[in-house]
C-alpha cells in the first residue's frame, strides 16, 4: 500500500475540506481516495458544523487528471475483473452521491481536470476555475469512454459541444468551460487561498465567489461553434466524419477534429456517440447504470488494454485498434455494451 495519504478529509471551520493528495500522479483517483471521500460525505451530511464541502488538488499542476488507469489495466489484464469493477462501481456510486449532495459542494479547480477528476467535481454545485484550469474527457484515446457521468453531463452542454468533446477528447481552458457551463465561476489562482479561507470561515458561498470573480476572456470555441453544431449534430459517427470532411477545406478546426477522431479507438468513438444519444433523456442514476454496463464489457475487450499500453506504459502513441476502422464496428457489438447486467450498479 502506498505511503502517501492519497486523500485528506478534515473539518476546518464551517467546511469539510478534501485534498486529493497524490501530486506526483496528478492526483489520479485510487480506490482509497474514492472510499475516503465517500466516508467523509457520509460523516458530514448530517453534521451541523459542516455547512459546505471544499475539494481541491495538491500541487499546482492538477486538480485530478483521472483515475489510476495503469492499476486498472493491470487488474484487467490479470483477469481480476471483479477487483477492477470494484473501483468503478464505488466511483460511480460516489458520483451519484455528489450529484445529490444537499449542501454546497465547491471544487477549486486550478489545473488539469480530466476523467475521474471530472466525476468528483462536475456534479457538485460550484466548480471554480483558476487560471491553470484545463478540462478534457480524453478516454476514446485509450480505448475507453467518457464515463463518471459524462453520459449525463455532456449531452446537456450547449449545441453539439458535448458530442465534440466526447468524440475528440479535445482540451478546453477556463473561458470555454465557463461559456459551456462546465465551470460555474472563475477566480484568479492568486485568490484561491483567500477564497478557501472565506469558505472555511463560513462566509456565504455565492457572496465569497462573487467578491473574488475574475474577468474571463473571450471563449476561443465561440469562433467554431457553427462548425461544431453542424457537424457533431449528425445522426451517426460516419455522418459526423463526412460533414467534417466537407468542412475541412475551409475550416482548419474541422480538419483537425477529423484527424483527431481518426486516431481514436473506433469502438470507443462509437460507444461515446451512443452514450450521448442515450444519455440525453436519462436521469443521472440511469446514466450511471448505463456506464457501469459499458465498463463491465470494456474489460472483456481489447482496445482499453491496447490504449493504456500505447499511451501510458510503452508511450509509443501507436495503438493498434481492433477493429481499425469506424466502418467495421458492428451495431451488435455496440448494443452489447448497453445490455442489462445480472448485477446492476446499486443506485437509486
Amino acid at each position: 500500500m502506498s505511503e502517501e495519504p492519497e486523500i485528506i478529509c478534515e473539518k476546518r471551520g464551517r467546511a469539510g475540506v478534501v485534498v486529493l493528495d497524490r501530486p506526483k500522479a496528478l492526483n489520479a483517483l485510487s480506490l482509497r481516495m474514492v472510499r475516503g471521500l465517500a466516508a467523509a460525505l457520509d460523516a458530514w451530511e448530517h453534521d451541523p458544523e459542516v455547512t459546505r464541502v471544499v475539494v481541491k488538488g495538491a500541487g499546482e499542476k492538477a486538480f485530478c487528471a483521472g483515475g489510476d488507469i495503469r492499476s486498472l489495466h493491470d487488474l484487467g489484464k490479470a483477469g481480476r475483473h471483479e477487483e477492477a469493477l470494484t473501483f468503478w462501481r464505488e466511483e460511480y456510486v460516489l458520483n451519484v452521491r455528489i450529484k445529490n449532495w444537499p449542501k454546497p459542494y465547491v471544487s477549486l479547480i486550478d489545473g488539469i481536470v480530466m476523467g475521474g477528476g471530472v466525476g468528483v467535481s462536475l456534479h457538485g454545485s460550484h466548480r471554480v476555475a483558476g487560471d491553470r484550469y484545463l478540462f478534457a474527457m480524453p478516454e476514446v484515446g485509450i480505448g475507453f469512454f467518457p464515463d463518471v457521468g459524462g453520459s449525463y453531463a455532456l449531452p446537456r452542454l450547449p449545441g453539439a459541444t458535448g458530442v465534440w468533446l466526447a468524440l475528440t477528447g479535445d482540451r478546453i481552458r477556463r473561458a470555454d468551460a465557463v461559456a459551456l457551463g462546465l465551470a460555474t465561476h472563475a477566480v484568479a489562482s492568486a485568490d484561491m487561498a483567500a477564497l478557501e479561507e472565506a469558505l472555511i470561515r463560513g462566509d456565504d458561498v455565492d457572496a465569497a465567489l462573487a467578491a473574488r470573480a475574475a474577468p474571463v476572456e473571450e471563449a476561443p470555441l465561440a469562433a467554431h461553434r457553427d462548425v461544431v453544431d453542424r457537424c457533431f449534430s449528425a445522426p451517426s459517427v460516419i455522418e459526423i466524419m463526412r460533414r467534417l470532411e466537407r468542412e475541412a477545406a475551409s475550416s482548419p478546426f474541422a480538419a483537425a477534429a477529423l484527424a483527431t477522431m481518426r486516431t481514436k479507438s473506433p469502438t470507443s468513438v462509437r460507444l461515446a456517440f451512443e452514450q450521448m444519444v442515450r444519455g440525453r433523456d436519462a436521469s443521472f442514476a440511469e446514466a450511471m447504470r448505463m456506464e457501469y454496463r459499458i465498463v463491465s464489457r470494456i474489460l472483456e475487450g481489447e482496445d482499453f488494454y491496447e490504449g493504456v499500453r500505447a499511451v501510458v506504459i510503452d508511450k509509443d502513441q501507436k495503438p493498434v485498434w481492433r477493429p481499425a476502422r469506424i466502418e467495421d464496428v458492428s451495431d451488435a457489438e455496440i448494443a452489447r455494451h448497453f445490455a442489462p447486467l445480472a448485477a446492476e450498479l446499486p443506485v437509486r
